[in-house]
C-alpha cells in the first residue's frame, strides 16, 4: 500500500515536470521566434538603408558587388545577435549572400526549409518560418530595385538542456522508486516473520499467561515487544497477587462459615442444656414421680441434640450417587406414606434412574418442613426436556420475606423448634446427585410455598 501510494505520488511528480518542461520548452521557443523576426527585420532596415536611391547591378560585375555588400549588410544587422546567422535568399537562384559563424553553411535540410519559407514570403508578402533539421529559419521580403529577394535569420534548435536533466531526474527517480520498493519488501517480509514468531509464541501458552518474548533487532517492534514483557511481568505479578487474595478471601469465608456454624451449634445446644439443667435441679428436690418427669423431659432434649449431631455429620460427609432403576409413581407415593395421608402424589408411571436413598432424605426434609405449617402437600412430577422435576407445594403461609435470601444457609428457621439445617441438608443430597433445589414461589395468602428440584434424566423407560 505504501509502495503503491509512493508510485502514484512519483508519477504525478513526473508529469508535473514534464509538463513544466513542455511550458519553458514552448517558452524558449517562442524567445527564439521573437529573435529570429528581430534580425530579419534588422536585415530589413540595413538593406533598405542600403537600396535608397540605387536603382540596382547593371553587369555581373556589378552582381558580385552586390553580393557582396548584402553580406556587409546582413554582417552589420546579425552582429549584435548572439546564436543567430543571416542571409538574402532570391527566388531561382537561391542564396545569394549568408553570414554564419565560422563561415559555415546551411545543411540540405535548412535549404530546403528556406526554399519553402522563401516561395511563401514571395507568394503572400508575409514573413514565414520554417524548422529543417535542427535549424529554424524565419524569413521577410525584402524590397526595393532588385526582384524577389527575402532576408532570412537562421538558429539552431537547442536540444533543452532541461529536457536532459528532466530524463536523467526521472531515471534517478525510478531507481529511488525501485530501491525503496526493495527496502519495502525485504521489511515487509523481516517482520512479517517476526510477527509470526510473536503469534506463535503467544498461541503456546495458556491463557491468561504471556511468555517473554526475545527482540527482533528492528527498533519499533521491538518497542512492542519490550511493551508486551513489561505487561506480561504486570500481569503475573496481578495473578500472583490475585491467587493470594481468592486464598485469603476464601479463609476469610471458610472462618466466617465456620463462626456461622459454630454460633448456630452453640445456640442450638444451649436451649437444651440449660432445659435440661432446670429439669435436673427440679428433679433434685421434688419427689419420685416428678424426678421421672424429669428424665423423660432430659431424654428428649438428648434426642434433640442427637438429631442435631446426625444432621451435622450428614452436612459435613461427601455422598455418591448411586442411581437405581426405580418406579417413578410408586416411589414417591411410598415417600408420601411416611407422612401421613395429607400428601398427594401427582405423577407418571415410568421408569427413572435416581438414588432412592439420597432423593428419599431430600424430600423428607421437605415434606417435613411443609407438614410443620400446612394441612395439605402435593408432590408433583414430570420430565421436563432432559431433567426430572418434582415439586412440593404445600397451602402454608409461604416463607417470610426476611428468610427469602437466607432459606438455605445452616440454622436459617422459621420455628422455634427447627435446627436450621433440613433444607441445607435436601440441597446438599440433591447437588450430589448432579441435580439442583430451589425455591421456585415464596408462597403468599392464597397459597403456601414450592419448592422445586431437579434430576438428570437417562430414559424413557417402558410404564411399569
Amino acid at each position: 500500500m505504501l509502495f503503491a501510494l509512493s508510485l502514484m505520488a512519483s508519477l504525478g511528480l513526473a508529469l508535473l515536470l514534464v509538463r513544466l518542461t513542455g511550458l519553458s520548452s514552448e517558452a524558449a521557443a517562442g524567445r527564439q521566434d521573437a529573435e529570429l523576426r528581430r534580425a530579419c527585420g534588422l536585415i530589413q532596415d540595413a538593406y533598405s538603408f542600403y537600396s535608397t536611391g540605387w536603382s540596382g547591378p547593371a553587369s555581373t560585375d556589378d552582381s558580385a558587388a552586390f553580393r557582396h555588400d548584402l553580406a556587409d549588410v546582413v554582417k552589420l544587422a546579425v552582429q549584435p545577435l548572439s546564436g543567430i546567422s543571416g542571409g538574402v535568399w532570391q527566388a531561382d537562384t537561391g542564396v545569394i549572400a549568408y553570414v554564419a559563424p565560422g563561415n559555415a553553411s546551411l545543411s540540405p535540410a535548412g535549404l530546403e526549409a528556406l526554399e519553402s519559407a522563401g516561395a511563401a514570403v514571395l507568394q503572400d508578402g508575409l514573413p514565414a518560418s520554417r524548422e529543417g533539421g535542427d535549424l529554424r529559419i524565419e524569413t521577410c521580403g525584402l524590397g526595393g530595385p532588385v526582384a524577389n529577394l527575402a532576408a532570412f535569420a537562421v538558429a539552431r534548435v537547442e536540444t533543452a538542456p532541461a529536457v536532459n536533466q528532466l530524463w536523467l531526474g526521472l531515471g534517478v527517480l525510478l531507481l529511488l522508486l525501485v530501491a525503496m520498493a526493495l527496502w519495502l519488501s525485504r521489511l515487509v517480509r523481516a517482520w512479517g516473520r517476526h510477527v509470526r514468531a510473536i503469534e506463535t509464541a503467544l498461541a503456546g501458552h495458556e491463557a491468561g499467561a504471556l511468555p517473554r518474548l526475545a527482540p527482533t533487532g528492528e527498533r519499533e517492534l521491538d518497542r512492542i515487544i519490550a511493551a508486551l514483557n513489561a505487561s506480561s511481568a504486570r500481569l503475573e505479578a496481578a495473578q500472583l497477587e490475585t491467587v493470594e487474595l481468592s486464598r485469603r478471601v476464601a479463609q476469610s469465608e471458610r472462618l466466617a462459615a465456620l463462626g456461622r456454624v459454630a454460633a448456630g451449634v452453640a445456640h442450638e445446644i444451649r436451649n437444651p442444656i440449660a432445659s435440661m439443667r432446670l429439669k435436673a435441679e427440679g428433679a433434685l428436690v421434688g419427689d419420685t414421680a416428678r424426678r421421672y418427669r424429669a428424665l423423660e423431659a432430659v431424654l428428649v432434649q438428648v434426642g434433640r441434640l442427637e438429631r442435631l449431631a446426625s444432621e451435622l455429620l450428614t452436612m459435613t460427609q461427601r455422598h455418591t450417587s448411586l442411581p437405581q432403576n426405580v418406579e417413578l409413581r410408586d416411589f414417591l407415593l411410598s415417600c408420601a406414606a411416611d407422612h401421613g395421608g395429607a400428601v398427594q402424589v401427582a405423577a407418571p408411571a415410568m421408569q427413572v434412574a435416581l438414588d432412592p436413598e439420597l432423593i428419599r432424605r431430600a424430600l423428607d426434609n421437605l415434606l417435613r418442613n411443609a407438614a410443620a405449617v400446612a394441612t395439605e402437600t402435593t408432590i408433583t412430577a414430570g420430565v421436563v426436556g432432559s431433567e426430572l422435576r418434582v415439586t412440593v407445594a404445600d397451602n402454608g403461609p409461604g416463607v417470610a420475606p426476611e428468610l427469602r435470601d437466607h432459606l438455605f444457609e445452616p440454622f436459617v428457621t422459621g420455628r422455634a423448634d427447627g435446627t436450621g439445617l433440613g433444607l441445607p441438608i435436601a440441597r446438599e443430597l440433591v447437588e450430589s446427585h448432579g441435580g439442583q433445589l430451589w425455591l421456585s414461589d415464596f408462597g403468599g395468602e392464597d397459597h403456601g410455598a414450592v419448592f422445586t428440584l431437579t434430576l438428570p434424566f437417562e430414559g424413557p423407560w417402558p410404564a411399569s
